[in-house]
């Protein structure tokens, strides 16, 4: 097993049994550290989970599922980039898949397709900007990217020709925006994309 898959397989682990806030570095208090070069220099995202003081068998399952997939999307981002925010995480059975606000809010629905890490590296990402701030109109709202870090980045993953196109508020490729682009490759692309994109001004 890699370094930082061991990383995250602990983390996701240990967190499963307790609060629903990632810790990236009490997991590489017990298992290898990463490669530096994927090791960030900080950890900050937290989240927490709203939940019911009486929960239902319903709510208590999505909770469950939510946690890991929450644990597991934390954990990536805290391995792989310095990015910061305090999420808040809600389950809103009325909700028809998954939304994430700027404001720091992620709703999962009722479908229990769409509470895996995929989705929530997806949502996550909204609460940092994608399609959510005005940085994001700014220098995606031509339905190309023009921010010089995250474009270099993608053109060195894909060729000197590659690009990453915008629209709905999305971004492909490594947007993950459907489960049919899931890969650990591209989970790992995904952040550090993202992460260029706020150096680019997101």
């Amino acid at each position: 097993m890699r370094p930082r898959k061991a990383v995250i397989a602990t983390l996701t682990a240990a967190l499963l049994i307790g609060p629903g806030v990632a810790q990236a570095a009490t997991a590489q208090t017990t298992a290898a550290p990463a490669p530096a070069r994927d090791r960030a220099a900080a950890a900050t995202i937290t989240w927490s989970l709203v939940r019911a003081s009486n929960p239902t068998e319903d709510q208590r399952t999505a909770y469950d599922a939510i946690t890991r997939a929450m644990n597991t999307a934390v954990a990536r981002y805290n391995n792989l980039s310095d990015l910061g925010k305090t999420i808040t995480v809600r389950y809103e059975p009325g909700v028809p898949t998954a939304d994430g606000n700027i404001n720091g809010t992620i709703r999962f629905g009722s479908n229990r397709s769409y509470m895996n890490e995929r989705t929530a590296l997806h949502e996550i990402s909204h609460t940092i900007g994608v399609g959510t701030s005005s940085g994001w109109s700014r220098i995606g709202g031509s339905g190309t990217w023009t921010g010089g870090q995250a474009t270099a980045l993608v053109r060195q993953y894909d060729g000197s020709g590659a690009k990453i196109s915008t629209g709905g508020g999305h971004f492909w490729p490594y947007g993950l925006n459907y489960d049919n682009e899931w890969s650990n490759t591209a989970a790992d692309r995904h952040v550090h994309i993202v992460a260029a994109m706020v150096r680019d001004g997101l």
